[in-house]
């Protein structure tokens, strides 16, 4: 018997509370973060400005795993940088679920009947 493959999701899709609003007024919402690695973790440490402000490792480890956002597919520094704080604090709480936690589905139990069924906690996330 071959042992069984399981597939591991390395990118979750999100839409932010409010957008990044870049230099000609486009709104961008929607984008892609993928997990981070290892390097990713470690690779800001040498930047200076994390030197000088370890709250910068933030945006840089931001830039680093979000692969698109709106029509957007270089995230640098700058974009993470001018995105509203309640957008910040989204991608923050948005890091450390997927990163830190091995699944973002959980078991729920309906009030009504019993039924027990998964539910992903990032699905459907930023969206009003």
């Amino acid at each position: 018997m071959s042992p069984r493959s399981e597939t591991l999701q390395t990118e979750f899709e999100f839409v932010l509370p409010r957008g990044y609003v870049d230099k000609d007024g486009n709104v961008h919402k929607r984008g892609t973060m993928r997990l981070a690695t290892a390097y990713d973790e470690i690779a800001p440490l040498r930047d200076p400005r994390v030197r000088q402000n370890q709250a910068y490792l933030t945006i840089i480890l931001l830039a680093r795993v979000i692969t698109k956002l709106g029509s957007l597919s270089d995230i640098n520094p700058g974009i993470i940088e001018g995105i509203f704080s309640s957008d910040l604090a989204y991608l923050q709480a948005l890091y450390r679920r997927i990163n830190e936690n091995a699944s973002t589905e959980i078991t729920v139990t309906c009030p009504e009947c019993g039924h027990k069924f998964e539910v992903d906690t990032v699905a459907g996330m930023g969206e009003s």
